[in-house]
């Protein structure tokens, strides 16, 4: 997915029956960094649009259609298309020159199911990051409360953190993403663009923690291409908290992020 994707845990993170490795025995989180390698290296051979053999890139280029494609591809753009209606258009699942694109909501998607694996393994404490989402469980002091802290960098200044945000533990939200232009310049097309260029959104960059990662990524992007009336959409209909950073860099934030 052209991101990078790591797997933190405590060094005694919890795990029923957790022993030592041993010869010919496959530690328990071995087996769980394979299998969230396994579920985003399968996502993406579905839903990448730069693999020619994928199946979104043969949506894309006309060779079959939507009906014809598998399950998996309808449910997706059902969902995407739920959410458009949700975001009054700000988060669509084409592109404005018409091409199904469903990338907006299928990281989402890859970061849940590794979460789901990795909790079916019995590991009850971790961090799952990809591209600067996160999902967290438990927390990175075993047995505890104690939240993760995760940065948020600043757009402006990609050595530097804006923010920290406590997900997990005593927080209550596990789930954080951010979007924008300044790590991976102009990829979210800005609601009312028209079909042929970008125009510059009211946010460099924005945070969304909320109860999935899903809804989380969904809403980042949204309000990145929707503005402020989906800002103010975002925190009137959804539990979720949000920290924007405006083109002149200044920062909007909810009351979770100003503690």
């Amino acid at each position: 997915m052209g991101t990078v994707i790591s797997l933190t845990m405590p060094f005694n993170a919890g795990h029923a029956g957790i022993v030592p490795r041993t010869n010919g025995t496959e530690h328990p989180i071995d087996a769980a960094a394979a299998a969230v390698e396994r579920v985003f290296a399968g996502l993406d051979e579905t839903f990448s649009l730069y693999r020619p053999a994928a199946e979104a890139s043969r949506l894309a280029r006309g060779e079959i259609t939507l009906r014809e494609a598998s399950q998996q591809a309808r449910d997706r753009y059902a969902e995407a298309a739920g959410w458009r209606l949700l975001t009054a258009d700000a988060f669509t699942p084409e592109r404005p020159d018409g091409v199904l694109d469903l990338s907006g909501i299928i990281k989402g998607h890859a970061i849940q199911q590794a979460g789901d694996t990795i909790r079916t393994s019995g590991l009850r404490d971790w961090c799952l990051n990809a591209g600067g989402d996160v999902l967290v469980s438990g927390s990175p002091v075993p047995g505890s409360q104690v939240p993760w802290q995760s940065g948020i960098v600043d757009p402006e200044d990609r050595t530097a953190l804006l923010s920290a945000f406590p997900l997990g533990g005593c927080s209550r939200f596990p789930a954080l993403a951010t979007s924008g232009s300044a790590e991976r310049g102009n990829h979210i097309w800005t609601a009312g663009a028209g079909r042929s260029a970008f125009r510059r959104s009211a946010f460099l960059q924005v945070s969304v923690a909320a109860a999935d990662i899903v809804t989380a990524d969904v809403l980042a992007t949204a309000i990145v291409a929707g503005g402020r009336p989906m800002l103010d959409r975002a925190t009137d209909e959804w539990d979720v908290e949000i920290l924007a950073v405006l083109g002149d860099g200044g920062l909007l934030a909810t009351p979770g992020f100003r503690a």
